[in-house]
């Protein structure tokens, strides 16, 4: 028997779903102010809030990537395979998420540390570091390998890039 308290809840749950999928799908310009008279400041406040467009990009093609390594090995885990061969990609399939969330770690670890926008990404030992950053800056590379490497116990091979 439905009760009023989850007719309530169900009711302002769809109507925040349905506000918030109206708001993602808004166009960016009807964001800005329509009287056309916002200053430079309040520009350059929402240009400080975009992330790196390289950024976006390393993402996304990172997640491609996995989407389509995970499908392989789902294929696996439903076809017709060994016992060995399935346990294998079951393994890899949970080796892939650990690595997801070890990237998404590290990039929060940078960001509250350092400010720094970053795109990391980890493959077996090796993690390859992407940071928002106009200059190259030795100093700060140093850093930020020595802040990853001591979440670590084993030594990884770390590389950072600087983009813009």
């Amino acid at each position: 028997m439905i009760n009023k308290k989850s007719i309530w809840f169900l009711t302002l749950f769809s109507l925040i779903l349905v506000l918030s999928v109206y708001y993602i799908t808004m166009p960016s310009e009807l964001l800005i102010s329509t009287n056309g008279n916002y200053t430079e400041e309040e520009n350059k406040e929402t240009s400080n809030i975009t992330e790196s467009t390289v950024l976006v990009a390393l993402r996304l093609e990172d997640e491609e990537e996995m989407l389509k390594e995970m499908e392989n090995l789902q294929l696996i885990l439903n076809g017709e395979g060994t016992i060995e061969e399935k346990n294998e990609a079951f393994d890899k399939m949970k080796q892939l998420n650990m690595n997801k969330g070890e990237q998404e770690k590290l990039e929060n670890k940078i960001k509250e540390v350092y400010n720094l926008e970053s795109f990391v990404k980890i493959k077996n030992n090796q993690i390859e570091v992407t940071v928002k950053k106009d200059e190259n800056d030795s100093t700060l590379a140093n850093k930020i390998m020595r802040t990853i490497q001591e979440l670590y116990e084993e030594e990884k091979y770390i590389t950072i890039k600087f983009v813009k």
